[in-house]
């Protein structure tokens, strides 16, 4: 970037930079009054004390190498009033070269949005990057230059408790919304309303082997570019600022100190200008991994690989300097990765005033903007989605008289701001609106609402099923929340077994039995295996963990205030044994067709369909597909096709259809899936109005990577498919690639 640089005196007596230098001169300049040691000290980052629990302590350890300059990023430290006082210690240092604060904003900083794999249910990319943006307004004021988000593993295993992080399981959809979440959280950066993006985990980490977290990840190169690498390579086209090593070792190299990974395609076929952050003490668990003997070889692994910054591990900060003098290290080596750090900051402008993101008065207001507050609800309203609806129980009537509201989730506030939440313990958390208070908001004083726990979300005990059932037999219809708690997803929370916890499908069964209409409400971070529930109850609404505005973003879908639009971004499996279980697979050489598993590729005792597919939501509306039109029937590959097609709401209310064009390379130089996801629009149509949407398949969507890792498209024949989900194809046709 060539930015020129204001000097602000006020900071700097050592030297200063000149109006008509570039951010490269200046970064040069600034290199050159360095010490080894506070090169190598713009390397090491450092978790906070105490911080946002306040008063602040500062261990006096770190507070002397900040004084030092030997830090150069902190985490964790939360609030204007906290990252200025640690500001002010470096500004101590002999250099006063300002320190990176960095924080895991992942959906939301005071405004708590979706979790982004429900976000990724919206299948709206412009709320998404609007998420991303409030996230970004809101953390920036607190102090906040970074954010270690978006992470953009793509992931077929929900058993990964990371699944909620991410934007499931298809590549071409979690590239677009890598590609929108980096452009909401960097705006213009520089901006005192943005922050860095860092893209997580490079790479593969999605596909950690069984499930669990931070293990082995062994894939072949070809599935590694095709399926795992682009959502990364969108990001980085969006301008990502910064990426983050993965925990797991890929085909036996740990991430952290990949050489292929790093300078080979990220700073190599890449070209990525800014730097790479481990992962929490990922350096140093190379020697768990069993890679390096000890912390000094892991320093050397990583360096030499192409880490720049070490999070948590200490193995820059007490290794690389003998390292250097060993000439095992060259110099050259640190000064581009102190130089890709101090560019970035020059870039968010930290060099004319360091405190420019620790304004309390902007962190006041924009803390408290309802606008924000706005944009939460209606973002959470459409990643939900509704997965049955068979006799119309919704949308709730607004003229009910009494409504039973039972279930563990109810009341709970806490588990609708979902995992990765910023804990601010100095904000009242009275903001965040539990599914009652959405209820009661909604219904006013005209409906009687009655409540009953039930039972508790793991609890085994059926004690308070006498009372639900007592509850139920009073009301109309009966609302039922259940689901995992917020804890139960996330890092470190692979899971074996996704069943419902407890005793809540019991509880289901017996309000079943009362012949009552039930409306069921599954809350949780990841797809759950509920076959019994999807077999024998005609309303399930999959609400996931949506945020601060779940409570009234739900009543607003239940009462049909917002028509439903969400659609699935994982594949939901029948049972734990059919996973990894993803829409976009290879057909084998002997395919189950129409349920065949007489020596097919089949379990004999359960489908190989999902319960519920990729790219599947219902709505309150119905959607007519018809007159696919595609301009011509063959292509050059310097030429393209446009497809169009009418789509008209055929039901009896305003609705929004996610209309998805998938394809099929019939033959290849290697075997290509049985359908891909190589477009999609979300359109909203008034009751009876028809609209033609268009759709453009060039060279790009019939490419993939060959077996020598170029990638290529073929000539040959293709068949498209479009549809309401991977599953639903409407309209089918066919044309050919030619030389």
């Amino acid at each position: 970037m060539k930015k020129t640089i204001t000097l602000a005196l006020l900071f700097f007596s050592v030297f200063a930079f000149s109006q008509q230098q570039t951010t490269d001169q200046n970064v040069e300049i600034l290199l050159k009054k360095m010490t080894l040691e506070e090169k190598i000290g713009q390397l090491n980052q450092y978790t906070g004390d105490n911080a946002a629990t306040g008063p602040i302590t500062i261990n006096s350890n770190k507070q002397s190498e900040i004084k030092k300059g030997l830090i150069g990023s902190m985490l964790n430290i939360l609030g204007t009033k906290y990252t200025r006082q640690y500001q002010e210690l470096a500004m101590q240092s002999r250099l006063k070269i300002p320190l990176l604060f960095g924080q895991d904003v992942i959906h939301g900083y005071k405004t708590t949005f979706p979790i982004p794999l429900a976000e990724a249910a919206s299948w709206d990319l412009t709320a998404i990057e609007l998420s991303a943006r409030i996230a970004a307004t809101e953390a920036a004021a607190s102090g906040i230059h970074w954010t270690f988000a978006p992470m953009v593993d793509i992931s077929r295993d929900p058993r990964w408790g990371r699944v909620m992080e991410g934007a499931g399981e298809d590549t071409y959809l979690g590239s677009k919304i890598a590609y929108a979440r980096v452009k909401g959280f960097q705006g213009n950066l520089g901006d005192v309303n943005s922050v860095m993006a860092c893209v997580k985990h490079f790479a593969a980490y999605g596909a950690a082997i069984g499930g669990r977290d931070y293990n082995s990840v062994d894939m072949s190169n070809r599935m590694l570019w095709e399926t795992y690498l682009p959502p990364f390579k969108a990001a980085l086209d969006a301008g990502a600022a910064t990426f983050m090593n993965s925990f797991n070792d890929l085909n036996g190299i740990p991430a952290s100190g990949n050489t292929y990974l790093l300078r080979d395609i990220l700073k190599g076929k890449w070209n990525f200008q800014g730097f790479v952050v481990s992962d929490w003490g990922s350096i140093g668990e190379m020697v768990n991994h069993g890679y390096v003997k000890d912390n000094k070889e892991a320093a050397l692994a990583s360096i030499n690989a192409g880490s720049d910054m070490d999070m948590e591990s200490n193995a820059y900060r007490y290794h690389l300097e003998q390292l250097v003098k060993e000439n095992k290290v060259s110099v050259a080596l640190i000064d581009d990765a102190v130089k890709r750090i101090l560019r970035k900051k020059f870039e968010l402008g930290l060099f004319d005033d360091p405190y420019k993101f620790c304004k309390l008065e902007r962190e006041q207001r924009e803390l408290n903007n309802p606008e924000h507050t706005k944009a939460a609800r209606e973002i959470a309203a459409r990643s939900i989605v509704l997965l049955k609806n068979e006799r119309d129980v919704l949308p709730l009537s607004k003229g009910l008289k009494t409504i039973a509201f039972i279930g563990p989730m109810v009341k709970s506030k806490r588990d609708n701001h979902g995992f990765w939440a910023v804990d601010l313990k100095e904000v009242d958390s009275t903001y965040i609106v539990s599914q009652w208070e959405g209820l009661e908001n909604k219904v006013g004083k005209r409906t009687k609402i009655l409540y009953a726990k039930g039972c508790g979300v793991e609890s085994k005990s059926k004690e308070g099923f006498a009372d639900a059932l007592l509850v139920a037999s009073q009301a109309e219809v009966i609302i039922l929340s259940i689901g995992e708690n917020f804890n139960k997803s996330g890092e470190a929370k692979s899971k074996s077994s996704l069943q419902l916890p407890g005793v809540q499908e019991d509880l289901i069964k017996e309000l079943q039995k009362t012949g009552k209409p039930i409306v069921i409400l599954i809350n949780a971070g990841r797809p759950l295996v509920f076959d019994w529930i999807a077999d024998n109850m005609p309303t399930i609404v999959y609400t996931w963990w949506l945020g601060s505005e779940a409570g009234n973003a739900i009543a607003d879908v239940l009462f049909g205030d917002y028509n439903p639009s969400g659609k699935l971004p994982m594949s939901f499996p029948r049972t734990e044994g059919q996973i990894p279980i993803y829409y976009n697979h290879f057909n084998t050489g002997r395919p189950s067709i129409n349920e065949d598993k007489v020596y097919k590729s089949a379990y004999i005792d359960l489908p190989n369909s999902p319960k519920f597919p990729f790219g599947y939501g219902l709505s309150y509306t119905t959607f007519e597909y018809s007159d696919l039109k595609l301009s011509k029937k063959s292509m050059k590959k310097s030429e393209s096709i446009t497809v169009s097609v009418n789509i008209r709401n055929s039901g009896s209310v305003k609705g929004e259809e996610v209309v998805q064009l998938y394809l099929r390379d019939k033959v290849g130089s290697v075997v290509r899936p049985i359908i891909e996801l190589k477009d999609f629009q979300k359109i909203s149509l008034n009751r009876g109005e028809t609209k033609t949407i268009q759709f453009t398949i060039d060279n790009q969507k019939l490419s993939f990577y060959n077996n020598a890792l170029e990638f290529v498209s073929e000539p040959g024949d293709f068949d498209l498919m479009i549809g309401s989900s991977s599953a639903d194809i409407r309209l089918r046709d066919s044309f050919e690639l030619v030389k």
